[in-house]
């Protein structure tokens, strides 16, 4: 039974622990970084595109890691309906960043960091959309998982 209670616990940990670690490096990046560098007097487009894209890359990686922790710490719960539907819905806002918008930004940033021009687009506004909404999934996941939760009274 003991260690039951402890991978149940585990599971709990998992459940709150990663998505507000998650929420915090999406938020971080998105809504920090990657506005604040463009405003560094030393820093131009192409040099910010460059960090951009770099740091893009590692946090899309490290969003695989926290989803694949995160959906399976869902699986391994008995009520999973909310988070399941959450977890998927994020699954498909990583899926359309890795696969689509991603490459596309990464070739419109090559042409930038060439200093080569570049024509208009959306796309960017499209990713940030996303990000937008997978902060808010998140905010929403951890809610959910939160709830879930039962505080027991400290026993004497």
């Amino acid at each position: 039974m003991k260690g039951k209670e402890e991978m149940r616990r585990s599971v709990l940990f998992l459940q709150l622990f990663v998505p507000v670690l998650w929420l915090g490096f999406v938020s971080a990046i998105s809504l920090m970084e990657a506005p604040l560098k463009f405003q560094a007097p030393s820093v131009d487009l192409a040099i910010g595109v460059d960090i951009g894209k770099l740091v893009f890359s590692a946090l899309n990686r490290v969003e695989w890691v926290f989803f694949l922790i995160a959906f399976s710490s869902i699986m391994l719960s008995k009520n999973n309906r909310k988070p399941f539907v959450l977890g998927l819905v994020l699954c498909s806002i990583l899926l359309i960043q890795t696969f689509y918008l991603l490459p596309i930004l990464d070739e419109r940033a090559a042409l930038v960091i060439a200093r080569k021009p570049v024509e208009e687009s959306n796309t960017h506004y499209y990713y940030v959309g996303l990000e937008l909404i997978k902060i808010a999934l998140l905010f929403l996941l951890t809610l959910v998982h939160f709830k879930a939760v039962t505080l027991k009274p400290i026993s004497k």
